[in-house]
């Protein structure tokens, strides 16, 4: 693709002042790390795993949990959007929250909170509390994950040694959610609960290796004052964003409850904004999205999650409902995805340094938007390798070009005291995507569905391709946002 900036390498952009010419000679000396980092990296590799692993595994779980508990549609529902509540609305503040009291404590704590949650949920037979401990676990990830990031960025330093630790962790994060699908399988097998418990065990290691090998650290120097009412009016403004979006289905778009909700979250929000413009030391610091590609990469991961998950939810009730698959079968069907995304990670930063984040960005979101269109081909009898395959081997290569290169374009240049607002940038724009494009695809389906006693299985596989099409529909557009020519602005 001949972009103005798409040939740009990654020392370009972490490098903003000087552009590598085509008679440079690329880098070839090896990474170094020591076995501490190797440990510290592993660790938190391992945690954002288990974030993935955690949201596939319940979804693959959710028939079986609501035979055992007597759950209807409605309830089962929230216990996957209970996760992304806690998850979506709590990342920015979790981000800053670790710069600013030490990301290693904040680590820790959370790790903690997520483990306890965990064995809580695969005990208990109340629905309520189940949705409670998936809620509070998606808050406790909504701080591992952005302070794991900001680990990262600040014990490896900027250039290819960080490229590759940050291809790996987020590598770890996709193959989690990717392979998921297969270990709930088996795990469902078994029995659901062995989807909350699994976690329990491995959680609690990793929290000791924390303890470890995760270097002390201390609070920023630039918390020299307490932005509280900032801090109040991003968790409550998020939390009624993401909670009117997962909800918005089930009320309806044009509802009243809808609509106010996104009102006075709007409101909310408006107000941190003032806040954060008039205090001190704000929270948040919105010029951020003006250096280096920020804004950018965090829209472009918008269109990735959003696209990405809404397929998914769709694809694994085409396969089950139309075809009948069992949903091992199902994630099986769907593991060379998994596969393609875990086996990328030695190669992702060689790729980042040979052709650059943006161009891998663009590879990628073109490979999925041609999957996701080749899948509008299916009809009720597919052949497996001619009809799906190829769609399930192009979102493979799209989410492992696109993936790292995002998480990578979007802290390049940030200074270390604000790597964990730019990784909660990042994964808030994952989560609040996924949440919104989810929501709008169930929507579509709801509102495209067939007569009552209607059940054939054309008359389903229609109900589900306007969600088809929206997931590529947003892909593209993703796309077309990552080709858009734009200026950068870099801290001097």
């Amino acid at each position: 693709m001949s972009l103005n900036d798409a040939s740009c390498t990654f020392e370009s952009m972490t490098s903003p002042t000087t552009l590598k010419t085509s008679t440079e000679p690329p880098l070839v000396s090896a990474v170094h790390w020591t076995r501490a980092q190797w440990l510290l990296l592993m660790v938190v590799c391992t945690v954002l795993a288990l974030d993935g692993l955690d949201v596939s595994m319940v979804g693959v779980a959710l028939p079986s949990i609501g035979q055992e508990l007597n759950l209807g549609t409605d309830s089962l529902q929230w216990i996957v959007s209970a996760y992304v509540l806690g998850y979506g609305s709590l990342l920015l503040l979790g981000g800053r929250l670790a710069d600013l009291l030490g990301r290693r404590r904040i680590f820790l704590i959370a790790l903690s909170v997520f483990a306890a949650a965990s064995l809580l949920g695969g005990l208990v037979d109340d629905p309520a509390i189940l949705i409670a401990t998936r809620f509070i676990k998606g808050l406790a990830a909504a701080f591992t994950a952005p302070t794991g990031f900001s680990i990262i960025t600040t014990n490896f330093a900027e250039g290819r040694e960080r490229n590759k630790a940050l291809s790996i962790f987020t590598t770890f994060g996709a193959s989690g959610f990717s392979l998921g699908l297969v270990v709930g399988g088996l795990m469902t097998s078994l029995s659901w609960r062995w989807t909350f418990l699994v976690s329990v065990p491995i959680a609690v290691v990793v929290v000791f290796l924390g303890m470890k090998f995760i270097p002390k650290d201390k609070p920023s120097a630039e918390n020299s004052g307490h932005d509280i009412w900032g801090a109040v009016t991003l968790a409550l403004g998020m939390l009624g964003l993401v909670y009117t979006l997962v909800s918005a289905p089930e009320q309806g778009w044009g509802s009243v409850a809808t609509i106010a909700g996104f009102a006075v979250s709007i409101a909310v929000l408006a107000a941190f904004a003032v806040i954060e413009n008039k205090v001190k030391h704000p929270l948040i610091r919105f010029s951020i999205l003006k250096e280096g590609w920020v804004a950018r990469a965090n829209l472009s991961a918008v269109g990735l999650f959003g696209s990405y998950l809404s397929f998914q939810f769709i694809v694994t009730m085409y396969l089950q409902s139309v075809l009948g698959w069992t949903p091992l079968g199902m994630a099986l069907a769907l593991l060379p995805a998994g596969l393609l995304v875990a086996t990328s990670a030695p190669f992702a930063d060689r790729l980042i340094e040979k052709f650059g984040a943006t161009q891998l960005i663009l590879t990628g979101l073109t490979a999925l938007g041609l999957g996701y269109v080749l899948f509008l081909r299916v009809g009720t009898t597919p052949n497996y390798v001619l009809d799906i395959l190829p769609s399930v081997v192009l979102l493979g290569i799209g989410f492992a070009l696109a993936f790292p290169s995002i998480n990578v374009q979007a802290t390049a240049g940030i200074k270390d005291s604000e790597q964990g607002l730019a990784a909660g940038l990042i994964q808030t724009s994952t989560q609040v995507g996924a949440a919104l494009v989810l929501a709008v695809t169930t929507a579509l389906v709801s509102g495209h569905g067939q007569a009552a006693g209607t059940v054939s299985a054309q008359a389903m596989l229609e109900q589900y391709r306007p969600g088809l099409i929206l997931s590529a529909a947003v892909a593209i557009a993703a796309l077309l946002v990552a080709a858009a020519p734009s200026r950068r602005r870099v801290r001097t």
